[in-house]
């Protein structure tokens, strides 16, 4: 049972929200917000209204049931109504619950997504590129925007490593549930006798974050500087433009050779940085705060294999939830992308709604 009081203050809050939104006194990046949880609020008011007036009605149906002097098919008709009454009873209640589930600080962030090859030598690079471009297509289709950071590629023109940054809306809340090991089998082009190999990429999807997300002091940065060329590097620069970074007290290092300008480098390489102390830290807090994290399916150990893309079979099978796709082309594509999303997104949330129960 959810406590009356508590869903009558979100129907207050839509109700104060609401003359916040008319007064006209609010400025543009206040209203922008407000307007956004007024927003929220109102997929959830209806059901909330009809929780609170489930009493009522049932006291209501009740006495028509009961009453002998009533007409019979008026009595059917309540009967009947009673019955749909209770059953949406749950309906409600879980709907309300989904709602007040704790939030994620950083779903509404934009997101940098790192994604390396694994074990599988070139096959593996061409592994890397394939989900590079699948997450291509998916930004695409969501009119998401895609900043490349970084790219390493391999003599098979695939990526030893490529690090993105996706902007819009929400886009962490989305993209969180791809990190881990994602796994292929598949006969690579180089394969004489047709076997199907297995190689494996690793995905890390750390939300966007700033200064004021994260305090990281100058003194606890160690900044060098050298030549860029070689793998990764564009070209053999006759300046010191490449920039590494250590972040002395976690031990997080990142390196930024692509721009041939070191400032670039170096505002590039901190934003990596920052990413990755932030999710450390996050990661560091989530383990204090509970030993049996089982809810959180979208910020799992990423030497977790999470998926296997089995291309003789024409499958795809996400292990968190054992849910198979057998339309790998079509997810590789990005067109079926969102299904395996929104069941991943639906077990998370069960999940949480069983530690509440």
């Amino acid at each position: 049972m959810i406590p009356i009081e508590k869903v009558k203050l979100l129907l207050i809050k839509h109700q104060d929200i609401e003359k916040e939104l008319s007064s006209g006194k609010l400025d543009a990046n206040n209203f922008k917000d407000k307007s956004k949880e007024y927003s929220e609020l109102n997929e959830i008011v209806p059901y909330a209204k009809k929780y609170l007036n489930f009493e009522k009605e049932k006291k209501d149906l009740d006495n028509i049931v009961n009453d002998k002097a009533a007409d019979k098919e008026m009595i059917l008709l309540a009967k009947k109504e009673l019955a749909e009454l209770i059953s949406n009873k749950d309906i409600n209640e879980n709907k309300i619950k989904i709602f007040l589930l704790p939030k994620d600080e950083d779903d509404k962030k934009n997101a940098i997504v790192e994604i390396r090859a694994g074990t599988g030598g070139l096959e593996a690079t061409l592994f890397c590129s394939d989900l590079f471009k699948m997450y291509e297509k998916v930004c695409a289709k969501k009119k998401w925007k895609v900043e490349i950071i970084n790219i390493s590629k391999s003599d098979a023109g695939g990526f030893k490593e490529i690090i993105f940054n996706v902007l819009g809306n929400d886009i962490y809340s989305y993209l969180k549930y791809e990190s881990g090991v994602h796994r292929v089998q598949r006969v690579p082009e180089t394969e004489t006798q047709g076997r199907v190999h297995t190689s494996a990429a690793t995905v890390a999807v750390l939300p966007e974050v700033e200064d004021i997300d994260i305090k990281i002091k100058d003194s606890d940065l160690r900044i060098d500087v050298f030549r860029a060329g070689g793998p990764g590097g564009q070209s053999v620069n006759t300046t010191d433009s490449a920039v590494r970074i250590t972040h002395l007290p976690s031990g997080v290092v990142v390196s930024q050779q692509d721009e041939k300008s070191q400032h670039k480098n170096k505002a590039k390489a901190l934003k990596i940085l920052r990413a990755r102390v932030y999710e450390a830290e996050k990661r560091k807090k989530d383990k204090e705060r509970s030993q049996d994290r089982k809810s959180q399916i979208g910020s799992g150990d990423r030497s977790e294999r999470i998926r296997t893309y089995n291309f003789p079979q024409g499958r795809v099978t996400d292990h968190r939830i054992n849910l198979t796709l057998h339309k790998l082309e079509e997810f590789l594509s990005g067109e079926i992308h969102e299904e395996m999303n929104e069941s991943l997104r639906l077990k998370e949330q069960n999940l949480k709604l069983m530690e509440l129960n």
